[in-house]
């Protein structure tokens, strides 16, 4: 063999093997690091949460039930009696929001042995300390759809697991008005698959859209090390400081 093609054949090796030592460093990064990272976050996120608990402002609002436009409703027909007195207001309490990336709260799911701090945020840097809340839909335990995206691979991998979930787990919220206890309830026959699970495409934005009565939607990449799907988890609010007045029980 001559010596310049043994010569070629050296390179070309040395060039796979460090090929190989990059993305063996990359993996490692990935799945050991970025977890890491995301434990130390964690746990100063959860240092604070006391805190932030005691200088968030709650307010008594008056409660306006979401409405879901296109929605039907029926009409009924009520005799008319006469003038009636106007029925008590329902007072719902409305907790002051947090800035964007600081810790408003926690996410408790027994069923997957999840208990970790959520921020408010979903920007790249947000979700790197937790699962985060997406701003501009209402807080865990308000009517409407609360949303709340995680990782489910690196960086703590905190929704790792919630396609495990079935109808009927808990979950439980708490923020600085206390624990708000959501039950989860079956895919919706649009977008589910095969295995019982709620799969869409990251352009379908309708599992954002408000909803009524008190939801929490959450949110993870699918299948695990992709992020071309979505796969969602929607439960619906049975207990909590509010509940009594959504629900209406």
């Amino acid at each position: 063999m001559r010596p310049r093609t043994i010569r070629a054949i050296r390179g070309t090796g040395w060039t796979f093997i460090w090929l190989g030592l990059y993305l063996m460093g990359f993996v490692v990064y990935q799945l050991w690091f970025t977890n890491l990272l995301t434990a130390r976050d964690q746990s100063a996120l959860a240092a604070g949460l006391d805190e932030h608990f005691q200088e968030v402002v709650v307010e008594e609002i008056e409660y306006v039930p979401v409405v879901v436009p296109g929605a039907t409703t029926t009409t009924t027909v009520v005799p008319d009696v006469g003038p009636q007195p106007e029925p008590e207001p329902k007072i719902l309490l409305q907790e002051s929001p947090s800035e964007v990336g600081e810790a408003f709260g926690t996410i408790r799911i027994p069923t997957i042995e999840l208990d970790v701090a959520m921020v408010e945020g979903v920007r790249r840097r947000d979700l790197k300390k937790g699962p985060g809340h997406l701003t501009g839909s209402p807080l865990p335990g308000q009517p409407g759809n609360a949303v709340v995206s995680g990782h489910r691979t690196t960086y703590g991998a905190p929704f790792g697991e919630i396609g495990e979930l079935v109808t009927g787990d808990r979950i439980e919220v708490e923020t600085a008005l206390g624990v708000h206890v959501f039950e989860v309830r079956a895919a919706p026959e649009r977008c589910r698959d095969e295995d019982g699970l709620c799969i869409v495409k990251p352009t379908d934005l309708w599992v954002t859209e408000p909803r009524e009565g008190a939801w929490l939607t959450l949110t993870t990449c699918h299948p695990k090390f992709s992020a071309r799907r979505r796969l969602i988890v929607f439960a619906e609010l049975v207990a909590g400081p509010n509940a009594e007045v959504i629900l209406g029980v």
